[in-house]
């Protein structure tokens, strides 16, 4: 039976949970927010397949490099909407006229991120954008297998570490699958970012604290977009509309939470050791912002957002590479990299981040990340002199 002894091996991919045979196996959130598998040992009959499917114990390597392109949707009011190029629309929108499936990460009525499925281009809206948070998969690996082993196509998109859960948990290739994985920085603990909504709440409905009960956030935020181009696509701004009728809008850079994130202070412990770089993408294509188009193709850089697309199984794109409104420019693996290295490395974890997450239940989110940082300036600064004076 898989057993976490250590945090950081473990992706919280749910592809034990969804395999076990005897529905023996629970996720729970452990203190920082984050899900994590229990086995009830009475009924587990130890039959291996959950250590079988963990795509930590079991990665896959992958020997042939993937073909890279800049793309962009000639849409353009669908590109703004999107968090890079608005290339996934577009592919999903492919699916779905072939009578398939596509599975995404949505907000529910709650604000949380879970996973999801739809089969209409008018659902494609609640997957468009990128969502900064770990999302809960709940029986969406399951869904996904119904639906192909019922001969539908099926797109299922993801962070790389959920791509390679999902092909471990599926144990079989299946030509009417188009997986799709995303590049990730890391994923966010649930449990900041909720804190993080409930305290923007707060300020906004200063009258009626957000305590309980009496408000709630399904009843007072009416969108969430952590990715408006109202500033641009790289100057991007996290907007919550509330229902009162009033908006906030912060630069990524000036945001608390992005802070916390982008810092990688709110990151999930195995993101600092990602088993799901780029040798071991188990997607068939990987879908990212195309940082650093201004250098490597300025000519076609309005701001507007553009896509990056890794196509690792020419075979499974094949079906859908007919999309006539993705325009393409072929560049190379090792010049994107230089501009989001994400593709390749993991984020390191920050000497603080433990006494982050212990400040962060006492004084909230603001002051604890104001806290961490400048504790770890001052380590720098003292750092340096010993250099200096060595």
């Amino acid at each position: 039976m898989i057993l976490i002894k250590d945090k950081s091996a473990c992706c919280g991919c749910s592809a034990c949970y969804a395999i076990c045979p005897k529905q023996c196996i629970s996720l729970s959130a452990d203190k920082e927010g984050f899900l994590y598998p229990v086995v009830n040992a009475e009924v587990c009959i130890n039959c291996g397949l959950c250590e079988k499917v963990c795509p930590v114990l079991h990665p896959k390597k992958k020997e042939v490099q993937p073909d890279v392109f800049a793309v962009i949707n000639t849409d353009e009011k669908i590109r703004l909407q999107s968090s890079s190029g608005g290339v996934f629309t577009l592919i999903a929108e492919k699916v779905i006229d072939k009578g398939g499936v596509v599975f995404g990460a949505r907000f529910n009525e709650n604000w949380e991120v879970v996973h999801d499925y739809t089969e209409t281009k008018e659902g494609l809206s609640y997957f468009r954008g990128s969502k900064y948070v770990q999302s809960n998969l709940g029986e969406a690996f399951n869904q996904a297998k119904s639906f192909l082993d019922a001969g539908r196509k099926v797109m299922f998109t993801g962070t790389p570490c959920q791509i390679a859960g999902l092909k471990n948990f599926l144990r079989k290739s299946y030509d009417n699958l188009l997986a799709v994985d995303v590049i990730c920085h890391g994923v966010p603990s649930p449990t900041v970012w909720k804190g993080y909504l409930n305290q923007s709440v707060k300020n906004i409905y200063k009258n009626q604290p957000l305590s309980k009960g009496t408000l709630k956030l399904k009843d007072v935020i009416q969108n969430i977009n952590f990715r408006s181009k109202e500033n641009g696509w790289k100057n991007y701004h996290v907007a919550i509309e509330y229902k009162n009728g009033e908006r906030e809008s912060t630069p990524f850079y000036q945001n608390m939470y992005m802070n916390a994130f982008l810092s990688d202070f709110s990151l999930r412990p195995s993101c600092f050791a990602c088993p799901a770089k780029l040798d071991n993408m188990q997607g068939d294509i990987t879908l990212a912002d195309c940082w650093g188009i201004d250098k490597l193709k300025p000519e076609i850089d309005d701001d507007k957002g553009c896509g990056l697309m890794l196509i690792h199984n020419p075979i499974i794109w094949k079906q859908y590479d007919e999309v006539s409104s993705i325009v393409k420019y072929p560049l190379s693996l090792s010049d994107v990299v230089k501009y989001n290295p994400m593709i390749t490395r993991s984020v390191n974890s920050p000497v603080n981040r433990t006494l982050f997450f212990d400040l962060l239940f006492r004084i909230g989110l603001k002051k604890s990340y104001q806290y961490v940082t400048s504790s770890r300036l001052l380590i720098r600064i003292l750092r340096s002199l010993y250099r200096k004076l060595k």
